[in-house]
């Protein structure tokens, strides 16, 4: 089974939502690897980046950064959780069983399909990730409810539930998932299932297509 990809939002951080979300996804049968937001670490330079002139540019990176620090906090949650920079390392904590948590900041430093800006959040790149590991599904767990209305990612854009950058980041071969507070109740059927909680906004695309 490809590992699923699944990104807890900063959002979270701190509320009841994020151990429980961490709770659930520790007992995961199948592999995946969490992504973190940036979370408190990420609004900070926000706040700062305007009192210390800093740019765009270097803004993004110190957000990133600012991911690879709620990594570190949402790794010490679970005996099975494996701080992981690399593809290596994430291959090796699924075949010791283990569940790796992403530190993005090595492999998007310089990555040139990596825009440098605030518009990339670490929804899109939990999606770049999720096309650099070929995984067929990405889920994004939202602090925020999904609505009925919530079917597509053009209206997850409208909405500003998502970047405006992800349908560019998103691969036609990843199924794209949200997941609120709501889907906390039926989540631990869904995981034991080996199925994805949360809404599907995004369904892959066929193989012909891909290839036309």
């Amino acid at each position: 089974m490809k590992p699923v990809v699944v990104k807890l939002g900063g959002s979270t951080a701190g509320g009841d939502e994020m151990q429980r979300w961490i709770d659930l996804l520790a007992d995961a049968c199948f592999p995946l690897v969490l992504v973190p937001g940036g979370g408190p670490f990420a609004d900070h330079i926000r706040v700062m980046q305007k009192p210390l002139g800093y740019s765009d540019e270097v803004a993004h990176d110190m957000a990133i950064l600012a991911m690879d620090q709620f990594g570190l906090v949402i790794a010490e949650r679970s005996e099975r959780f494996r701080p992981s920079m690399t593809i290596r390392d994430m291959e090796q904590a699924w075949n010791s069983g283990l569940v790796p948590v992403w530190l993005p900041s090595s492999m998007t430093r310089g990555a040139p399909d990596i825009l440098r800006s605030w518009r990339v959040t670490s929804d899109s790149l939990a999606a770049w990730l999720a096309g650099r590991i070929r995984a067929e599904r990405l889920l994004l767990i939202k602090q925020a409810e999904i609505g009925p209305e919530d079917v597509d990612v053009e209206t997850l854009v409208a909405r500003q539930l998502v970047d405006d950058y992800l349908p560019r980041a998103l691969s036609g071969e990843t199924e794209l998932y949200v997941a609120g507070p709501e889907s906390l109740g039926s989540a631990r059927d869904a995981l034991a299932a080996s199925d994805v909680p949360g809404r599907l906004v995004a369904r892959k695309v066929a193989e012909e297509v891909l290839r036309s």
